[in-house]
């Protein structure tokens, strides 16, 4: 990429999508073994095989855009942040 990439925009657009995709999916996105469970099963139905891709190919792109992120010495936001109560425990 060109290095003038709008970062926080893209990961914004990005993340709105991966969450509408989990949703449809039924995936709690602070779950990885849901998210991973999503990810590894064949849907019967041509719909719920549709967003299943849909989502691991968003998420695909997300670790693109942080590796590239990285690489330039940024830090990418985390895509499910934690709860104050989840920190203390």
């Amino acid at each position: 990429m060109s290095g003038f990439e709008n970062y926080p925009r893209e990961l914004a657009e990005l993340d709105k999508e991966i969450h509408r995709y989990a949703a449809i999916c039924g995936v709690d996105l602070s779950q990885h073994h849901e998210l991973e469970r999503c990810l590894a099963d064949h849907h019967d139905s041509w719909s719920d095989d549709k967003a299943r891709e849909s989502l691991q190919g968003l998420l695909v792109l997300r670790i693109k855009l942080e590796t590239e992120m990285l690489e330039q010495g940024l830090e990418a936001p985390l895509l499910v942040r934690q709860s104050p109560l989840s920190e203390d425990q």
